[in-house]
């Protein structure tokens, strides 16, 4: 079985983990790796296949292969922790951009997710995250308005947690998360800068107080090649009785 191309692949990998190839850069061509390497075109296919396949590269269809930025963000999936947060413990060059602020009755969708009657309102709060000038994040939050009688501008782009808890008292205790990848819509083509693809990974939250109270739920949007979903988890083993 011919293996040569794993070689090449290692060595292209090599090239791209040591910035040699650097983030959005263009590989060569097929022809001109096949000159290098001295070897077919399956050859080099199967390796720029199997580099696409690992995330380092995506191949267009008539342009080539372009390097991807492997250097991705860690998005904690557990624990709950705002965007603010999450900006100043890992160092990130980061900005908050309001598109919609508004009071909204929600529709049939909004009330199954929060658990709300028709009668009840709702704040909507769409976000666009900025990190390193790149347009990366898109966060739809939906907050029950009887828990959150008043949000402003000046809040939304700062950090809406940290005005919920030190302003209001409210006491956020935990969230049921869901992690889904979907075809991109048309807001996120419309506000976040997708660079040529066209699915996005979404985290949806129900976010609850420490009296179980569900008060928000959230869709966040994130451009795929950006972030790795982490956790942590630690297996308790069950006594076995008799």
């Amino acid at each position: 079985m011919d293996k040569k191309y794993l070689n090449i692949y290692n060595e292209i990998l090599n090239k791209i983990e040591n910035n040699y190839f650097k983030p959005n850069s263009k590989l060569p061509s097929e022809n001109d790796l096949m000159r290098e390497y001295n070897v077919s075109r399956a050859t080099i296919r199967n390796a720029l296949n199997l580099l696409e396949q690992n995330g380092y590269i995506q191949k267009i269809k008539g342009k080539g292969s372009f390097v991807l930025d492997i250097h991705k963000f860690n998005f904690p999936v557990s624990g709950l922790i705002s965007f603010k947060e999450l900006s100043k413990k890992i160092g990130l060059n980061a900005n908050t951009i309001l598109k919609e602020l508004s009071v909204i009755k929600p529709d049939s969708y909004l009330m199954k997710q929060l658990q709300i009657s028709g009668d009840e309102h709702v704040w909507k709060v769409i976000r666009v995250r900025e990190i390193d000038n790149k347009k990366i994040i898109l966060d739809k939050d939906y907050f029950n308005k009887k828990f959150v009688p008043l949000l402003t501008k000046d809040i939304c782009e700062d950090s809406i947690y940290e005005y919920l808890e030190s302003k209001l008292g409210l006491k956020i205790s935990f969230a049921k998360k869901e992690i889904t990848v979907q075809i991109a819509t048309e807001d996120d083509k419309k506000y976040l800068d997708l660079e040529g693809y066209n699915m996005v990974v979404v985290v949806k939250s129900y976010i609850y107080l420490d009296d179980a109270s569900l008060f928000q739920y959230s869709e966040s949007r994130h451009r795929p090649d950006k972030f790795k979903f982490v956790d942590f988890a630690r297996r308790n083993k069950e006594v076995m009785k008799g």
